[in-house]
């Protein structure tokens, strides 16, 4: 997570979040990541010391938005079928 030290008369205000995404069946795995900004704050503030994973994860999700997380997640089970099943190979012949 990024901070600003300082901001609106709060301390350790989050300003953006790095994210992975990791699927795991048997032998087979997909991934993604990137970041994404968050809103300034709001009426509600969270603590530094009180931010669980689960509220970051959270955050995270609303900040990417619904279709773009059922994209990722749909992005990562290709990832994970195409590893299962591959389509494309690559190498050479001697």
């Amino acid at each position: 997570m990024d901070y600003d030290v300082s901001s609106g008369g709060k301390t350790n205000v989050v300003t953006q979040l790095h994210w992975r995404c990791t699927k795991t069946d048997g032998d087979h795995t997909g991934s993604s990541y990137g970041s994404v900004g968050l809103a300034a704050v709001g009426d509600t503030f969270i603590e530094w010391d009180d931010i669980a994973e689960s509220t970051a994860v959270g955050w995270a999700k609303a900040a990417i938005g619904t279709d773009e997380v059922t994209a990722i997640e749909a992005s990562i089970d290709a990832q994970i079928t195409e590893s299962k099943t591959p389509t494309t190979g690559s190498g050479v012949s001697w």
